[in-house]
């Protein structure tokens, strides 16, 4: 019998914290841990198996509903992966648009600091182009929109 991990040696093995492996467990996202004598979880390999799964599946960044939806998969060997397939490539899509996004971020931070020469603050085209947040060189749809009160 392979040894149970407490929760502080599952999170150690992880690298997920403990409130994180317990809220895991409450949204059904890792079965109940056994339960030792003295009341204390004891999680064994397929825990370990699982955290690792969604541990890698929050870095690639999917959301929860994703994760969700990918465990649900990883349960069923024999179904079809085709929703595995467009869950990935959706995640593609989301990264790159924020990759779009991020680009379009650097090349204005980029204008602002060119077209600082130094000088007084205020004379300062990087605290002028901040101040004018309708200016539309971001590329960003949403920026420059008046914000909702």
């Amino acid at each position: 019998m392979t040894a149970m991990l407490s929760i502080g040696d599952l999170a150690r093995a992880t690298g997920v914290k403990p409130t994180t492996i317990r809220w895991y467990e409450q949204e059904g996202w890792l079965p109940p841990a056994a339960r030792t004598e003295g009341g204390h979880r004891a999680y064994g390999p397929a825990h370990l198996r699982r955290l690792g799964f969604i541990r890698h599946a929050r870095e690639l960044g999917f959301q929860s509903a994703a994760i969700r939806a990918l465990l649900d998969l990883a349960s069923h060997p024999e179904a079809d992966c085709s929703q595995a397939h467009d869950l990935a490539t959706a995640q593609i899509r989301d990264i790159d648009d924020r990759l779009r996004r991020l680009s379009a971020l650097r090349a204005e931070l980029e204008r602002m600091a060119t077209s600082c020469a130094g000088g007084v603050v205020g004379e300062c085209r990087v605290i002028e182009t901040l101040a004018d947040f309708g200016h539309g060189h971001c590329g960003d749809p949403e920026h420059g929109a008046m914000p909702r009160a």
